[in-house]
């Protein structure tokens, strides 16, 4: 699959992938960014994207963002519709108690996965078939 992508600003990258078989494309600042302890930064990547139809992008932080300096994002993950085709952006989130984090444009700050997705048509039902789980949510597994 090709995955088509305009830049809208000078500063932009390409999104890349670290490793061959990876399934998330390294998203890249395209602005610079103070978070301060507890706030959230909208980041601008500079970049829009042709997500093909029945699938949706997925944006996902950064597992080493998170281990060394509590960045996270707001709405992980966010979701890109197909039919978008806006500046995508990253609302990061700084949970570190007393550090700034600085993001500098070149920064790999987010990763992108293309999934495929089903067009589901909800409909209302009387009841639902049994399953093994039932009703089991939060904490029903015992851990």
């Amino acid at each position: 699959m090709k995955l088509r992508f305009a830049r809208l600003s000078e500063a932009a990258l390409l999104p890349t992938r670290a490793h061959e078989g990876d399934a998330g494309l390294d998203l890249y600042a395209a602005e610079p960014a103070h978070i301060g302890p507890g706030e959230r930064w909208s980041v601008s990547t500079g970049l829009a994207v042709e997500i093909p139809d029945g699938h949706a992008g997925l944006v996902l932080p950064r597992s080493g963002l998170a281990r060394k300096h509590g960045i996270s994002l707001v709405n992980s993950p966010g979701l890109i519709d197909s039919g978008y085709r806006g500046e995508l952006t990253v609302l990061m989130l700084n949970t570190d108690p007393a550090e700034v984090y600085r993001v500098v444009p070149g920064d790999r700050i987010a990763q992108l996965v293309v999934v495929a997705v089903a067009a589901a048509e909800p409909i209302e039902a009387e009841e639902l078939t049994e399953s093994a789980r039932g009703d089991g949510g939060f904490g029903s597994s015992g851990r």
